[in-house]
């Protein structure tokens, strides 16, 4: 007796932690969010670039600090032997790649370059709400010769608010700093471990001013007199330039720290524009990574006081030097859209509806020549409607049931035999006779 073999169990898909996959409606809103963040940064004269999802793991690793810890490489799933070390490795931001793609389009690109990106990103982060591996990144730098003006400090911001305010974000704030406060305070207070202090300072916001007080007696032996001048100096956050006088106040006095507090005064002073309450100095504000060394930025969502910041970036003064034997400084902003996008959907704070973007549904009535219908819907399309055809011949019910299940707001019903066409608007229930010129409303 043969016995009939057993059919495997389909496999079963599971959602991979850290990826966003969003269904038709939701990644519809995403898409206008990009086309707005795309149109105000084209407004402002950005022109777009796309790099590789991959680079050389050499470029990658060029800017220094703990970055190999979150790349992932890329290697055949089946190895040789003979098989080589991986060579490239997915990008785990932007701002890398644009400083490579300057490098080596330098003799043909316009100075200043102003360069907008929106791509996809990979980092070995540990998945929690806010900090996904793969994610979506919208990036604007300035980079030019031998110096970009300080203009660009101020303008960057007010890109990023009128971005913001577009989106509806809810309330949000642009804290502003510049490292060389940080660096110029502590240089004259004596401090020798400098850069590890302003990553210490950089986690403010986390371990509050007990916790950075304490991290700088216990981890670098600064004197608690010393540290205590540091956390006054990370209190001070002001919507004018006001902070300068406090900051001097405290005592503290070196080359460096002057030159700071005129560069931070002078972004303050030309973001009066921006309504009372958007934008801060923030001498908290550090940004850990160490090619920052001027201005720097963190955008927060109010309604989230504990959530990560959703912008951040600020000025450097030689990331393409490590690709070009010239001086390419350059200051640039990086809005974490997926960061934004996620938190806002999980709260139900988008405007989530149609699961698409037609606008009408041509019917196909029973028994109809499919190729006058198609005509139809190719008239409307032709002028800048966004229609669908019904493909199959079947009840006019059915038909509407698939127009509603998709949130289509209106329906054609193609006259026979000459006489005109109806359209019905599924939202109100009217039905009405249309020309040719109809558009919809």
């Amino acid at each position: 007796m043969s016995t009939k073999p057993s059919t495997p169990a389909p496999y079963k898909p599971e959602p991979i932690t850290g990826y966003t996959e969003w269904l038709p409606e939701v990644r519809l809103v995403e898409l206008r969010w990009l086309d707005h963040i795309r149109s105000v940064f084209e407004s402002y004269g950005f022109c777009n670039i796309e790099t590789p999802a991959v680079e050389e793991i050499e470029v990658l690793s060029a800017k220094g600090g703990d970055t190999e810890k979150e790349i992932y490489a890329l290697r055949r799933l089946y190895e040789s032997p003979n098989d080589a070390e991986p060579r490239v490795a997915l990008h785990y931001d932007l701002t890398v790649p644009m400083a490579r793609y300057v490098a080596q389009h330098y003799n043909d690109l316009v100075f200043p370059f102003k360069r907008y990106q929106m791509q996809k990103v990979w980092r070995g982060e540990r998945p929690q709400e806010g900090r996904y591996r793969e994610f979506l990144q919208c990036d604007i730098d300035v980079i030019d010769n031998e110096d970009v003006s300080m203009s660009f400090d101020a303008e960057l911001p007010i890109i990023v608010y009128e971005i913001f305010q577009g989106l509806g974000v809810g309330p949000f704030s642009i804290n502003v700093n510049n490292r060389k406060i940080l660096q110029g305070f502590y240089q004259g207070l004596g401090i020798e471990q400098v850069t590890e202090a302003i990553r210490i300072a950089d986690k403010f916001d986390k371990i509050g001013a007990d916790g950075v007080l304490k991290s700088l007696v216990e981890q670098l032996n600064i004197p608690a007199d010393v540290a205590a001048k540091c956390v006054a100096l990370a209190q001070i956050r002001t919507g004018d330039s006001s902070f300068v006088e406090r900051v001097r106040a405290l005592g503290v006095q070196s080359e460096l720290l002057e030159t700071g507090l005129t560069e931070l005064q002078f972004v303050i002073d030309h973001m009066k524009d921006i309504p009372a309450g958007h934008i801060w100095a923030d001498l908290s504000i550090a940004r850990g990574l160490d090619y920052y060394t001027g201005t720097v930025y963190e955008c927060k969502l109010l309604d989230y006081p504990g959530y990560p910041s959703v912008c951040s970036g600020g000025r450097y003064e030689n990331l393409v030097g490590a690709y070009l034997r010239k001086k390419l400084p350059g200051v640039g902003l990086s809005i974490g859209l997926t960061r934004i996008f996620a938190k806002l959907l999980k709260d139900g704070k988008l405007p989530v509806a149609a699961k698409s973007g037609t606008q009408l549904l041509v019917v196909y009535p029973q028994g109809a020549d499919r190729d006058a219908v198609r005509r139809i819907a190719a008239h409307y399309r032709a002028k800048g409607v966004k229609v669908e055809m019904y493909h199959e011949d079947k009840k006019t019910p059915k038909q509407l049931q698939y127009a509603v299940r998709k949130g289509i707001p209106y329906v054609l019903f193609p006259g026979a035999d000459g006489a005109p066409h109806q359209v019905k608007n599924l939202a109100t229930g009217e039905q009405v006779e249309v020309t040719a010129d109809w558009l919809p409303g």
